[in-house]
């Protein structure tokens, strides 16, 4: 069956680097866009930064913009999420997620993503 696997989680201190990776297997990759997703203690889970199947569009949260970069390999089938001058407010589970086409504006909707990740937890210390 289809696998979305995170790494790269863990803990860092505000102003610190992170890389995640999700690896997908059993899935045509390249026709999927991906996404990462977070989800704090309490909140909702929200929307942080996509990228269509080809790699051509790059889609970010605002609270993310400038600071956060996705990017993919379609022959790795992998997806990254490079996280920059981490916050405190950036701690959360992170999830990736596959979906079939999506435009600028419901790339956002985690409803209409297919395929999960488990989650890898990011902790940023202040």
């Amino acid at each position: 069956q289809v696998q979305l696997v995170e790494s790269g989680g863990g803990l860092v201190q505000a102003g610190g680097s992170l890389r995640l990776s999700c690896a997908a297997s059993q899935l045509t990759f390249s026709s999927y866009t991906m996404s990462w997703f977070r989800q704090a203690p309490g909140k909702e889970r929200e929307f942080v930064a996509g990228i269509s199947s080809r790699g051509g569009n790059e889609y970010y949260a605002d609270s993310v913009k400038d600071r956060f970069t996705v990017s993919r390999d379609n022959i790795k089938n992998t997806v990254w999420l490079q996280m920059n001058s981490l916050k405190s407010e950036d701690t959360a589970v992170y999830y990736c997620a596959a979906r079939y086409y999506a435009s600028s504006r419901d790339v956002i909707e985690e409803s209409d993503y297919v395929f999960w990740g488990q989650g890898t937890q990011v902790t940023v210390s202040s």
